[in-house]
């Protein structure tokens, strides 16, 4: 089995916020609907952050600082291979993604420390009319770093020149919340 690994370092353009409800039984109840094996989803309830303030979203966090699960970066690349699947005519490319392209480590990390929250209103049109809400996100600032490898195994269709494009998608549409108010977007390198 072949396998290409490159290092890549994101540099955000713009800051991008955080999409881990700040609540763990929320969070346990999404998890627990979605996690493919319970350890992993007990494993991520960890480490969320518990406030007392409702509808405050933040990033997961450990002993070493503030991070992102590796398939933040998978789940980009997916949503940008969709978004590109004429231009690069790959057939499927969100399955071969899933089966072909690993990121490495785990967690991500971040930062130490977050730079501050940002409020905004969540407009919704319900059965009972329009609704207005405030939700709050940490994030962290322009200029922050992120790194990780990308690793892929060898096949017919999918290669690191793809991925490389694939990641310039971030340029116009980043990582986290609120990816259509422009934030999280990013430039990159691959070595």
């Amino acid at each position: 089995m072949q396998i290409t690994t490159c290092d890549v370092k994101l540099t955000l353009t713009e800051p991008m916020l955080g999409t881990v409800p700040k609540d763990k039984e929320v969070y346990k109840s999404y998890i627990a609907s979605k996690a493919a094996t319970l350890e992993n989803g007990i494993e991520e309830v960890g480490t969320v952050e518990e406030i007392e303030a409702k509808g405050w979203t933040g990033f997961h966090r450990d002993e070493k600082g503030y991070f992102i699960y590796d398939y933040m970066i998978r789940g980009f690349l997916k949503e940008a291979g969709n978004t590109l699947k004429e231009a690069v005519k790959v057939k499927n490319l969100k399955s071969k993604i899933d089966r072909y392209v690993f990121i490495y480590p785990r967690r991500i990390f971040l930062a130490a420390e977050t730079d501050g929250h940002l409020e905004r209103p969540l407009r919704a049109m319900t059965m009972q009319g329009p609704r207005v809400t405030l939700a709050r996100s940490d994030y962290v600032k322009e200029g922050t770093v992120i790194r990780f490898q990308v690793k892929l195994l060898e096949n017919k269709e999918i290669t690191m020149d793809l991925i490389k494009e694939l990641l310039e998608y971030g340029q116009f549409q980043g990582l986290g919340q609120f990816r259509n108010g422009s934030y999280g977007r990013f430039v990159f390198e691959v070595a």
